[in-house]
């Protein structure tokens, strides 16, 4: 059988890059092991959160799923960091993990273009380097080997490459718990060249709500006028559950600490690397031992079911150590647990081996995204499985692949860091790691990359019209008042009853709104009402005026370095004065740009002044 696109796996790249093909127009098949778990939300039930939010509002603009069904499936909405600036809000939803996983399946199997089989992927096809199928097998009685062809696959296999859980010392093949993993497209992948590397990550326990006492513990209430994800959502009125916070203690520590020798992580079972900024519970208390408590977020996992998880606690101890663990914590004494937590090992390949259109380098036509490529999360899935079906549909079109750049976007970030940096435990997005990230807050996603699902034929134009209106309106807005002075007399009253500074002389109504104690509604009186919209983002213009104007001055500077194209097959081994490390990795991750060539650790700025003038002497940039 033919297709334009194979999708290789039904997690949350896989749905992304399936549903975009398909939406291109293109002929897509998606390959899954399980049809009943296709968007399964393996660990936490929530999505977005700080630095996740954004990649989420950016997803739901290029006109992907998670977002909209984020919201209809969502029973907990809350805006996190909102003391401080705007380039941090991040918004953050609890989610019904049954509702999403049916909801997004049943868009799957209703999607025009797009066929779905369950089956295991076992090989890619490949000729003259070039990806041109996958060979299946079905699992039954008695096995089926098929073949499907196509002109570009994408493969999203998650945490099922050469899968193994662990729960204390005992250990077992799986993708997930309960789930077959993938082990011949590890073999297939190495044997076309790659260079595969080993991660770890891990869930926690997943407990009975009857048997928790909720009095010993605090609740965290959802906003009670929740801002939503999707643009294409209306009439947002979603459920207001409740999550609540404990607290590890003394006891939990030392008996985590008494049962190390029963941990698979600190008795060398487990050798994969694990996350660094979100380390199973066993790590916090090895490596945090000056604290003695440790924040557990206790989390329902829906409307229809009594199962929570404890979000904090991910961890791979026996199951019979997981009980005694939870019986020392406040509103936990006598919990039972319906499901243990566990550490999981996979397979991954080093993101250096694909372009920024997450199309490999060694093999044309074929694309990774997700987990395979080290990242860990929803939210960092999704993002790379819509550039990857979007950059698929392209090729088979024959056009010039996208790729977001790190001044316009979170996916943008993500994507470089992989394919610059060295991966060496999963990666996880922060705002921290995004430079430009006052102006790529998840407020103005529409703003920035709606075009281009408009571009791709993903996003209807009538929501793109919607955000020019408004766009429109905020620029006439912010020029009326930058013009419209208001006399001491009319405004003085309003600043004292404000406890904000008098003026002295007529002032435009800009230059009061730049205070930071002074919001809009107290302004209407004098300079009128406006939409939502357009008073958050009059706002926002004023108060962050001049660090905006910077951060655009920056952007540009940084474009000047990302203009210098290097050739693919450039030889820096005879570049006089590179340092050997930068050779070293230079000749690794074969850069695209300067920009890109001064962003790879051990590359230093001498080393790229060099590569500057080595590439001008041979003609190769002007």
């Amino acid at each position: 059988m033919k297709f334009d696109c194979i999708v290789v796996g039904g997690g949350h790249a896989g749905y992304e890059a399936a549903l975009v093909s398909s939406r291109m127009g293109l002929n897509t098949l998606l390959l899954t092991l399980n049809l009943d778990t296709i968007a399964q939300l393996s660990c936490n039930p929530s999505m977005g959160g700080l630095g996740k939010s954004q990649l989420i509002f950016e997803v739901d603009r290029l006109g992907g799923e998670i977002g909209y069904a984020t919201d209809l499936t969502g029973i907990g909405f809350k805006m996190l960091n909102t003391k401080k600036g705007p380039a941090v809000w991040s918004l953050r939803a609890q989610i019904d993990r049954k509702r999403y996983r049916e909801n997004m399946r049943k868009t799957i199997m209703k999607q025009k273009n797009l066929s779905v089989k369950q089956e295991e992927a076992t090989e890619i096809i490949v000729e003259r380097r070039k990806a041109i199928g996958v060979r299946t097998r079905t699992h039954s009685q008695n096995p089926v080997e098929m073949e499907y062809f196509a002109k570009t696959i994408v493969v999203t296999t998650g945490t099922f490459l050469n899968g193994l859980v662990h729960i204390g010392l005992h250990h077992h093949s799986a993708g997930r718990m309960g789930e077959l993993p993938s082990e011949e497209l590890s073999n297939s992948l190495r044997n076309l060249g790659f260079e595969l590397g080993r991660l770890k990550t891990g869930t926690s326990p997943r407990v009975d709500g009857k048997t928790i006492d909720f009095s010993q513990t605090t609740p965290q209430l959802p906003d009670p006028n929740p801002a939503n994800f999707s643009y294409r959502t209306k009439d947002f009125n979603p459920p207001k559950v409740a999550c609540y916070i404990t607290h590890t203690n003394q006891k939990t520590q030392e008996l985590i600490l008494k049962n190390l020798d029963r941990s698979p992580l600190y008795q060398g079972v487990i050798t994969g690397i694990g996350p660094r900024y979100c380390p199973s519970i066993e790590d916090k208390c090895v490596k945090f031992k000056e604290k003695e408590s440790h924040q557990v977020f206790i989390e329902p996992d829906g409307l229809d079911t009594d199962e929570y998880y404890l979000n904090g606690l991910a961890t791979s101890l026996p199951a019979d150590v997981q009980v005694d663990m939870l019986h020392t914590i406040p509103g936990l004494e006598d919990v039972e647990i319906i499901r243990p937590g566990y550490g999981i090992e996979y397979d991954f390949v080093f993101p250096h081996q694909v372009y920024s259109s997450l199309e490999t380098k060694r093999v044309k036509n074929l694309f990774l995204a997700g987990q395979i490529l080290g990242t860990s999360g929803y939210e960092e899935a999704s993002a790379q499985g819509i550039i990857a079906g979007i950059n698929a549909g392209l090729r088979v079109k024959k056009h010039s692949p996208f790729i977001l750049k790190r001044n316009e976007s979170y996916i943008g970030v993500l994507i470089d860091d992989l394919v610059t940096q060295e991966i060496l435990e999963p990666y996880r997005m922060f705002t921290s790691r995004v430079e430009h990230r006052l102006i790529l807050r998840q407020d103005n996603a529409s703003e920035r990359l709606m075009k281009y699902g408009v571009k791709f034929g993903l996003v209807g134009k009538i929501y793109y019209e919607e955000i020019e209106n408004i766009k429109t309106k905020v620029k006439s807005k912010l020029k009326e008042l930058k013009g419209h002075r208001v006399t001491p007399d009319v405004v003085n009253p309003i600043l004292e009853k404000h406890k904000s500074a008098l003026i002295t002389q007529p002032t435009p109504i800009f230059q009061i709104l730049k205070r930071p104690e002074i919001k809009w509604e107290m302004l209407e009186p004098i300079a009128g009402l406006l939409e939502p919209e357009i008073c958050t983002q009059i706002e926002l213009h004023a108060k962050y005026d001049g660090y905006i104007k910077r951060e655009h001055e920056l952007v540009k500077k940084v474009k000047s370095l990302e203009g210098y194209k290097i050739p693919l097959e450039f030889d820096y081994l005879k570049v006089n004065g590179l340092s050997y490390e930068a050779r070293e990795k230079l000749s690794k991750i074969r850069p695209l740009t300067i920009g890109q060539a001064n962003r790879i650790s051990g590359v230093r700025s001498a080393d790229v002044t060099r590569l500057l003038v080595a590439l001008k002497s041979r003609a190769l940039i002007h």
